[in-house]
């Protein structure tokens, strides 16, 4: 074997069911067509980024002086790009927020990364909700962390608060929660929010240090039907806000997020060194220049989500009319419906014998699940509906 890292290695020879599915499906469109393939894999957006995004970096490419716009910023972005951000947060949610709070990173995957990375000591715990996004267990393990998972609610996907205090211990460093979720589609309500506050600051006191609460947040805009998505750090001073454009505004492939570090953060100052000194260590520094600034101008703005919600409630109607239990989504583009049978990987292998391809939920904590990435044209949901029919009549 190659005298390389191990737990390197293992990441990278690591089989992702997602990734496998998306390959799986390109083949079976160039046997049987696109139009024959249902799709809902993976959470790559399907609409457009606004008008404005596009008009605003050619306006910049045109206006601005090419070694400026191109050349590095400082390590934690912009002065102007944080100055900008910051004045989007104090308009839309209330909150006093200054641009020495913030750091630009490359996506939400580059600000949890520094956050875990700044905050954990090896050995030091963090505690995660199921379902998750599968990505937190290396984000935490690669911090020297180790990852404690609450099983779901599975009636809700609210937060189990018993088993969560059960849970809690003194050598808990952290809370990662991601709200709307990301498989499940749920948003943690107010009340959710304040009791989750409320008990990490009584078990602050009690174990005399601070639990810090991450919150993972690149789905906050696509939220649907008047659902309001409670702004964490109002709720709780240990706070550190992870966030990306990258489905807001439909620019994955951008890699543009920041961690906010809330104003009334004990010891802030530090906390935001030691995210700073993290993502240094990780080579996150001087994020994306162009697109800093693009995101910073465009912040305010929002992809089409209006299809989101329509695809929706296609599928949350149509499923549950051929038998399957689904707890309707309040946001993202993702839903987390019970599979047939116990078995959610042998049910999703099936699926793709009618050219289904949907996501165990294992995978995500959750067994007996199954997601399905609605990020697709309207017509593909309409149509997928015969295709899950005839999965549950095989089951019939």
């Amino acid at each position: 074997m190659a005298n390389v890292n191990k737990r390197a290695l293992g990441l990278g020879m690591q089989r992702s069911v997602i990734r496998e599915l998306f390959e799986f499906g390109k083949k079976r469109i160039a046997e049987v067509g696109e139009e024959n393939v249902f799709d809902f894999s993976i959470g790559n957006p399907s609409v457009p980024a606004p008008e404005v995004v596009g008009e605003t970096a050619v306006r910049l490419l045109k206006e601005m002086d090419p070694v400026l716009l191109h050349g590095y910023t400082s390590a934690p972005g912009d002065s102007m790009v944080r100055e900008q951000i910051a004045e989007s947060i104090r308009t839309r949610f209330g909150y006093a927020a200054r641009p020495q709070s913030l750091y630009m990173t490359a996506g939400a995957a580059g600000a949890l990364c520094g956050c875990l990375n700044g905050l954990l000591e090896a050995g030091e715990e963090v505690i995660v909700f199921a379902p998750f996004f599968p990505e937190y267990r290396v984000f935490i393990e690669g911090a020297g962390g180790v990852m404690k998972l609450i099983p779901a609610d599975t009636e809700s996907f609210q937060i189990d608060f018993e088993r969560f205090e059960e849970m809690l211990g003194p050598n808990t460093k952290a809370v990662l929660i991601n709200s709307p979720n990301n498989p499940s589609g749920a948003v943690y309500s107010e009340e959710t929010i304040r009791r989750l506050a409320a008990i990490l600051k009584e078990r602050s006191g009690q174990y005399g240090h601070v639990i810090y609460l991450i919150t993972d947040e690149p789905y906050r805009e696509i939220a649907f039907s008047g659902v309001t998505v409670p702004f964490v750090p109002k709720y709780y001073p240990n706070t550190l806000v992870c966030y990306s454009w990258s489905k807001s505004l439909s620019l994955p492939g951008e890699r543009m997020g920041y961690v906010l570090v809330a104003e009334e953060m004990e010891e802030r100052e530090e906390v935001f060194a030691a995210v700073a000194g993290a993502s240094r260590s990780l080579g996150y520094v001087s994020a994306p220049s162009l697109f800093q600034r693009v995101c910073a101008i465009c912040a305010d703005n929002t992809s089409d989500i209006s299809v989101y919600e329509t695809n929706r409630n296609i599928l949350v109607k149509g499923l549950r009319e051929i038998g399957f239990s689904v707890v309707e989504p309040q946001g993202t583009f993702y839903m987390f419906p019970r599979t047939l049978i116990g078995d959610d990987a042998a049910f999703c292998e099936k699926a793709k014998d009618f050219n289904l391809l949907i996501v165990p939920g294992s995978g995500f904590g959750c067994p007996g699940h199954t997601r399905i990435s609605y990020c697709v044209p309207t017509e593909r949901a309409e149509r997928s509906l015969e295709a899950f029919a005839k999965l549950a009549d095989f089951y019939r």
